[in-house]
Order: C-alpha cells, then structure tokens, then sequence
C-alpha cells in the first residue's frame, strides 16, 4: 500500500515538474520572439527614420531658442504638415500647399500635449515674402523653412521639429492600425484623395479607414475651418491613441512601412526614441486650441481673419507649457481634453470586432 501511495505521487510530481518545464520553454520562447522583433523593429525604424530625416536648408534651429533643446530634457514643440501635393490639382514638388498645419507643444515634465490647429485661410505676414497672405501658401512660397517661419511669428513660440506628410502616408498609416475611431457629424458625400466623390461618410462615432479619416479630415465645405481644424485634432489623437494601445505592437512594422517615403521630419531617429517616454503609459492627455476668427471676403478672396483676443490668449498657453512664461496662466479650461469616454466606447467597440 506504502508502495503503491509512493508511485502515484512520484508520478504526480512528475507530471507537475514536466508540465512547469513545457511552460518555462514557451514563456522563454515567446520573450525570444518579442525581443527578436523588438530588434527587429528598432532597425526597420532607424532605417526609416535615416530615409524620412530632412534638415531644413539654412536653418541651424530657432532663432527663439538660445540653445538646442533636448527632448529628454526639455519642452519642445513639433509642427505637423500636412501636404497636398497631387500633381492631379497642379500640387507637384515646388508647388505643394499645407493642406492642414497643427502645432504641438510637449511638457516634459508632465507628459501632457497642448495642439493648436491653425486655419489654411488664416491671413498672417509670411516672413518669406515680406506681406501678409493665406498660410497655407507659405509652403510654397519657400518649402518648410517659409511655413515653419509663418508659424513662429504668427505664435512667438520657437518650433523645434517638423513632420511633413502627405496624404499617402496619412492613409496607409491609418490603415496599418487597422483604423481609428472618430466622431463624423453628418450623413456626407466626400472626395477621396483623387479628387473623386467616392467616400461616403455615416453620421456618429464609429471605425474609419485611412480614405475616410482623410476625407472627413479634409472636408471644408460643410462648416468652416475652425471646426475643420477640430476635426483633424480628433483624428491625430485618435491615431496617437492608437498607435500607443498594446494591441497595436505587432502592427509596428506596417506602420513604418507605412510612412516610408512619404515622411519627411528633422527628428534624428534618437531623437524620435526620446518621445516614446511620452505613450509608455498609453496615450498622453491632449488639450486642443483653437486660433478663433472671422469669414472675410471684403477683397473678393476668401479669409479667415484671426481674433487678437484668442491668438494672444493661444500664444501665452503655448509659452506656459513649453516654460518659456512661468508666470503666465495655463489657461488649462481654454483647451478640450480629448474625450476619455470616447476612448472607453472605442475600447469596447474593438472587443466585440
């Protein structure tokens, strides 16, 4: 009986041992797998990033700046461009507009964004070429130097980085996160891309593709450019929610297969690491402003005429979260917070795909 008892449990303990073995292989094997492809990954990034890396011609930094910043260290800000460049509407290299310009400013300390969107109508003075005109022209009137210039002036605030895409990029970016979700505010007819009404958009907050985040991102005609400006704010903290969520890990590599040639940015790829403290969390909290106005059309040209009050208003935010005015106010109600319910429904609506 003493016998019997002893073999039972010898083979229960063996059973056990070799059950933890199997289970100590598979854990080690799937760390080897995730640390191969986070290798992996790291060297398809840097190799993107060399692609993508682009200084602008004559610009050493900003001249608001009395040394380099360190984004480790510092506050910086990122001016994203968006770039109509089709050479189907005559916007080939040489000739591109910015067909969205959204700056961001990031505080270091409490890993927080503020993003201002300013209107491609906006009439302000474009250094490049002595006058006041619409600021989506600045880009052509001389590439990246003139339309980070216009927006330093237009702010008083020093930009530090830029990221310039197109809208090839926007989509397949999109797309290789397998959509984002954003509120669409009416039943619409858009135009893809092309130029051709093909996307065809549904009233409420659902899953968009990369064409229809494009188009509901471009659309101009329903309302004006301030709520245009919101709607593109939406979809690049959707797109940041996202790209930060655990579950997109394994679609990293399509991400930046995604920006391949169609990214341009002056952020060294150490540099680009260094943001990464900023989604270690998940998604940063992301105040929007907006630079509030008036329709003008008192020349036969359409503009949107900047409210003092607000620019001034908007300029003090910026100069407070990058620490460059501590004494001013934070002006933490004057922003949106992006919607953390939204992000929840999102959340839910993803588990039951």
């Amino acid at each position: 009986m003493n016998r019997k008892q002893y073999k039972t449990t010898s083979n229960g303990t063996s059973k056990k041992s070799l059950i933890l073995k199997i289970s100590a292989m598979l854990v080690a094997s799937l760390l080897i797998s995730l640390t191969a492809y986070g290798i992996y990954l790291a060297k398809k990034a840097e190799s993107a990033a060399d692609n993508s890396y682009e200084a602008v011609q004559d610009r050493a930094g900003s001249e608001l700046r009395e040394e380099a910043v360190k984004p480790l260290e510092d506050n910086v800000s990122i001016l994203f461009i968006g770039v109509d460049d089709s050479e189907a509407r005559g916007q080939g290299e040489g000739n591109s507009r910015s067909d969205a310009l959204m700056l961001a400013t990031l505080n270091n300390k409490d890993k927080t964004v503020k993003l201002v969107s300013i209107p491609r109508d906006s009439l302000v003075y474009i250094p490049e070429v002595g006058h006041k005109d619409k600021i989506t022209h600045a880009l052509a009137y001389g590439g990246t130097k003139a339309s980070i210039e216009t927006v330093e002036e237009l702010l008083d605030v020093p930009v530090d980085y830029y990221v310039r895409m197109n809208f090839n990029a926007f989509i397949d970016v999109v797309d290789a996160l397998d959509g984002i979700y954003a509120h669409v505010p009416y039943d619409r007819l858009e135009k893809d891309e092309n130029d051709i009404y093909s996307i065809q958009l549904k009233e409420g907050y659902q899953k968009l593709d990369g064409r229809e985040a494009l188009a509901l991102a471009r659309t101009r005609k329903l309302d004006n450019d301030i709520e245009r400006g919101k709607r593109q704010q939406e979809i690049l903290s959707a797109i940041m929610k996202k790209a930060s969520s655990a579950s997109s890990f394994t679609k990293y590599g399509d991400v930046i297969d995604a920006v391949g040639d169609n990214m341009k940015t002056d952020m060294t790829f150490s540099e680009m690491k260094s943001f990464i403290a900023y989604i270690k969390d998940g998604a940063p909290q992301v105040d929007t402003l907006s630079l509030e106005g008036s329709d003008d059309m008192s020349t036969g040209v359409y503009y949107w005429l900047l409210d003092e009050e607000s620019l001034n208003e908007t300029q003090d935010v910026l100069k407070s979260h990058l620490g460059l005015n501590p004494d001013a106010s934070s002006y933490s109600d004057s922003g949106s917070e992006t919607d953390s319910t939204e992000f929840a429904k999102e959340d839910d609506l993803d588990n039951n795909e």
